[in-house]
């Protein structure tokens, strides 16, 4: 064994250790998934953010033909029974469930799937080498765990390293 290296177990138990964050978002949406089937919506996204001095559980719910205020209100109280009884996060937070918005953010491949062949928009951390700049806007055309590629109103295709990709978004077209 080299020094200054980690032996090969605990270095699988240090990979294996989730962020607080991650553990309190994939709880909160095991709670969330029979609440959402019963209120007929989708699960879009579910995330544990600070903000400030501030922690916010965010859930953002989805259907067909659109949420409604009533929506969020239903899922939004009985999530809220649901977390109370569990007592899931320690420290003070505030639930907020929401629709994710007509230029929604496409943070889980789920979310990439469920959008190929529509428009969107790609803001990237720097420069997009293939861009040519720090925004591209085109049709999804196909994602991997690399890469994402989108097309022009041509058709021409640009594969874009997803390292590289700080936000994709659904396109507005007004």
């Amino acid at each position: 064994m080299k020094v200054g290296l980690c032996p090969p177990y605990f270095m699988e138990r240090k990979m294996a250790k989730q962020s607080r964050q991650s553990v309190y978002e994939e709880k909160a949406e095991a709670l969330l998934a029979p609440i959402a089937e019963a209120n007929q919506v989708r699960i879009y996204d579910v995330e544990f953010v600070k903000e400030g001095q501030d922690y916010y559980l965010r859930c953002y719910i989805d259907k067909d033909t659109g949420v409604t205020i009533g929506d969020c209100e239903n899922v939004s109280r009985a999530l809220s029974d649901e977390l109370d009884r569990v007592d899931l996060i320690s420290e003070p937070y505030t639930l907020e469930v929401s629709s994710p918005g007509l230029g929604r953010t496409l943070t889980r491949d789920r979310h990439l799937s469920q959008s190929i062949g529509m428009q969107v928009e790609i803001t990237g951390y720097k420069k997009l080498e293939a861009a040519g700049s720090k925004n591209a806007e085109g049709t999804l055309v196909s994602f991997d765990k690399e890469s994402v590629t989108i097309a022009d109103e041509e058709g021409k295709e640009m594969t874009l390293p997803r390292k590289e990709i700080s936000v994709i978004r659904l396109a507005l077209d007004f």
